[in-house]
């Protein structure tokens, strides 16, 4: 979310600060989200823990600290609190790390090192009620090495208290709480044996006491929870059950009674006391839960709250399933039975059912994590308290981020990524609201290979390359330029072109088909539905559409919507290229398309040019010997710049032709050769100054260089590239530069503002300005980079400034030209947006 500070705060403001992040959680099962009581949801995003705000709908911060994807992330419950301050999380990196969070803010970070795989679960509760310096943190994580470790945290002090051995087998989940009645710990086990392991300490160290048998495949998820002095255990398994078990204190006299009533076979067993007397404990089957038809991921209990003062308990159970459904589950209120009182999910599209779940802190909320990372939100409707409503949430790539756009006018960007989706994200604008808040509005590609690269071809088309030889071209329906208007608050007038008539209402893609398909009207799908529904029931019937709804939105659409009804027809295909297409350009006029695929040969290392107008190849551009990586049109179009990794780049000049005939539009005009010094790795990424009289080039080799006409203004009255030659000092920035792009707007010292992003994640601003005749190398002035919390955690793999001033969403004022914004995509499945302020630079 982005704010709009005032104007003294515009002055005193960050020169870069994060406006929004785009991101999933991470596909490693159940565990890797958890909600706390305060209202913050943590989750595992790639490398970092992402703290969300569901309420304000913005990303609160970005923890990063883990080097390797994180799997499982818990808050640590403080009874005594209505909020929770501490998260602990564990990743494939071999670690677990506990992150300390004050209003809103990490204070510190305690790193928890000793399994030798990738802990795949945690839990952590206090030894004393009120955490204090003093107080004692008992935690519990199991890892891929068939172990499951316990430690101690005492003060800043971190030790292993003894490690759990599980043989071949693995423990997929574990939970901490206290025997009732009693402060002493017991921690659950649910394993790959089908087994549910229980361990009570005595004397410092913990004992196997009980094994729980029942389940007839893997436990996926354990969790306890206490009500009415009673300890109660939740476990889910691979044999779609869920079972509930029991503990309480017993004792011999109560055995003896009622000798006469049936009663559940109890689990005895005894713990002694500090004080030394011995206290008997009975485990018991409770209930079991059958309602779903595939594999039960997670179970988890509604958590305590505070309401009017005082504590509140509700006896609710939330269950996950690979049946792509979530079930709230209760007890009668008159027989005690645990009864099923809500079903949701069954969001159908492409999806493989949910990971995990969670109630929000008072109930009021549900959450679901998807197969493949997506959240989804359920809100409980008031006038009906068994209805549950979907509700915008957060979202965003679930694979590496490979390209990112803003569209010309500069009021969305679209990205793509190796998670084989195109997603455009633009900023809501809510009425009687200052604040805006930025979503996906449209999903308009769901492709069947990975998605490498995309260039705008005006406002409402685009062009996507994948790892196939074929290039799409795509065009905005009618019901996608009706809703993000109604989101955005751009008027419908502004959008409209003559055109709009001749648009389809929507998109939708046909059973065993691979193309999106327009559809005109919304009256002709029941027609269709029938038509393709007879036909390809004698095909196979286990192949269905998702038919395309067309619906008036006023906020941004949620995650079922984005899955069925956000595709943008294909209006065009163009072949040509021999092997998987890796980059793409379109010209400034839109007349023009440049692409390029992988080569280890000249022969396919060839630019292909295309007429926007005939779809038709114009040209084959024949320089370099291995990929070309980037492709880049000067603003003034006479100019086609391309990188490679063959350590060279090529400028190819444009003839004045008439790109209706058929004839070379391009011919090169100079290039990387023995007596240029150049880079000396792959060259990643280029870019162009906004007048077109230099250009950027980074590489592997850590190395940005400036190329171009360093004579003087006097002697190059044409502003033409006549002399192409190093106009910069070579600027090494300590790291393989990956991404590199040129504000279209210049700083208050007429200088140029450029971004580059690092193989490390981060993104430098420099700011750069041509010297003289005498002086034709200048250096270069460091401005700012990001820091830990804002860098990307993998490759930069795209920068794309927004070619106008002011914030997207903002009104247009005196303050609103002081800001830039840049978008960031990477391979850590972000896409990011930067307001800079360039006064500030």
């Amino acid at each position: 979310m982005c704010g709009k500070p005032s104007g003294a705060q515009a002055k005193m403001a960050a020169p870069l600060e994060v406006c929004h992040v785009a991101c999933c959680a991470n596909r490693a099962g159940s565990g890797v989200v958890s909600w706390a009581r305060g209202g913050l949801l943590a989750f595992g995003s790639c490398r970092s823990v992402i703290l969300y705000d569901p309420e304000k709908r913005k990303v609160i911060a970005t923890l990063n600290g883990h080097t390797e994807r994180v799997n499982c992330v818990q808050w640590i419950r403080n009874n005594d609190r209505s909020s929770d301050t501490e998260l602990i999380s564990g990743g494939s990196d071999k670690q677990l790390i506990l992150w300390e969070i004050q209003n809103e803010k990490l204070v510190n970070c305690t790193h928890f090192e000793g399994h030798t795989e990738a802990v795949c679960a945690v839990d952590a509760l206090y030894m004393t009620e009120e955490p204090t310096e003093e107080s004692v943190l008992l935690a519990a994580s199991a890892a891929s090495d068939s172990t499951v470790r316990i430690w101690l945290k005492k003060g800043a002090e971190v030790n292993c208290l003894q490690t759990l051995l599980f043989g071949n087998g693995f423990a997929m989940d574990v939970s901490l709480s206290f025997l009732p009645g009693s402060n002493i710990p017991i921690l659950s086990c649910g394993g790959d044996d089908c087994k549910i392991h229980l361990y009570i300490q005595e004397a410092g160290q913990f004992q196997k006491s009980l094994v729980l048998h029942g389940h007839e495949d893997w436990i996926r998820g354990v969790e306890w929870a206490v009500y009415d002095g009673a300890l109660f255990l939740a476990s889910c398994a691979q044999d779609c059950l869920i079972r509930i078990w029991k503990i309480h204190v017993t004792s011999s006299l109560m055995e003896d009674q009622d000798e006469d009533i049936i009663k559940l076979k109890e689990n005895i067993f005894t713990v002694k006391h500090r004080s030394g007397s011995e206290i008997s404990f009975a485990v018991t089957l409770d209930s079991v839960l059958a309602g779903h038809e595939n594999w039960v991921c997670a179970v988890h209990w509604q958590p305590s709250f505070f309401k009017d003062g005082r504590m509140e308990q509700p006896m609710k159970l939330l269950s996950a399933s690979m049946d792509k459904t979530v079930i709230l589950w209760a007890p009668d209120d008159e027989s005690g039975v645990w009864l099923e009182q809500v079903r949701i999910g069954e969001v159908g599209g492409n999806t493989l059912g949910f990971f995990d779940c969670h109630f929000s802190p008072d109930g009021s909320m549900i959450l679901a994590h998807a197969f493949h990372g997506a959240l989804h939100l359920w809100k409980q409707t008031p006038a009906n308290k068994r209805e549950w409503a979907p509700a915008v949430m957060i979202s965003g790539h679930f694979n590496s981020v490979q390209d990112v756009k803003w569209d010309p006018e500069g009021e969305f960007i679209i990205s793509v990524g190796s998670d084989q989706t195109t997603r455009i994200f633009a900023p809501w604008k809510r009425e009687n609201k200052a604040e805006v808040s930025w979503h996906e509005v449209a999903r308009p590609q769901v492709h069947g290979y990975d998605m490498q690269c995309l260039a705008m071809i005006g406002r409402f088309k685009f062009v996507s390359g994948a790892d196939e030889k074929v290039l799409r071209v795509f065009t905005a329906p009618r019901n996608f330029m009706e809703n993000f208007s109604n989101i955005s608050g751009v008027f419908l007038e502004k959008l409209y072109s003559e055109e709009i008539i001749d648009l389809p209402e929507g998109a939708t893609v046909p059973a065993l088909g691979l193309s999106n398909k327009a559809v005109f009207q919304a009256g002709d799908m029941a027609v269709q539905a029938a038509e393709e529904e007879e036909e390809l029931s004698r095909v196979s019937s286990q192949y269905h559409d998702n038919y395309f709804q067309p619906c008036s939105l006023t906020e941004p659409p949620t995650e079922d919507h984005l899955l069925q009804n956000t595709l943008w027809p294909e209006t065009q295909k163009l072949y040509g290229h021999g092997y998987e297409v890796f980059c793409v350009a379109c010209n400034h006029a839109k007349t023009l398309i440049a692409s390029a695929c992988k080569a280890s040969k000249k022969e396919h290392a060839a630019v292909i040019l295309w007429n926007t107008r005939t779809w038709k190849q114009l040209q084959s551009l024949r320089f370099h010997n291995l990929t070309v990586t980037q492709l880049s049109f000067s603003p003034n179009d006479k100019f086609l710049l391309a990188v490679s990794r063959d350590r060279k780049w090529s400028l190819w000049k444009y003839k004045d032709i008439d790109v209706t005939e058929p004839g070379p539009a391009f011919s090169l005009f100079a290039s990387t050769d023995q007596n240029t010094p150049g880079h000396s790795r792959i060259i990643w990424s280029c870019d162009w100054t906004p007048d077109s009289k230099y250009f950027i080039t980074g590489s592997r080799d850590k190395k940005v260089m400036i190329w171009g006409n360093c004579c003087s203004a006097e002697e190059n009255k044409e502003n033409d590239l006549d002399v192409i030659q190093l106009c910069s000092s070579v600027l090494d920035v300590g790291d393989s530069v990956t991404a590199v792009s040129v504000s279209h707007v210049l700083a208050p010292d007429r200088s140029y503002i450029i971004a580059i992003g690092t193989e490390g994640g981060k993104i430098h601003l420099y700011k750069w300005k041509p010297g003289d005749k005498k002086l034709p190398l200048s250096d270069w002035t460091k401005c700012v980079e990001t820091d830990n919390s804002q860098s990307h955690t993998l490759v930069v793999k795209q920068l794309c400034w927004r070619k106008c001033v002011g914030r997207a969403g903002q009104e247009d004022t005196a303050e609103s030209s002081e800001w830039l914004q840049l978008a960031s995509g990477g391979a850590d499945s972000c896409v990011k947006i930067f307001n800079i302020n360039r006064h500030s630079l």
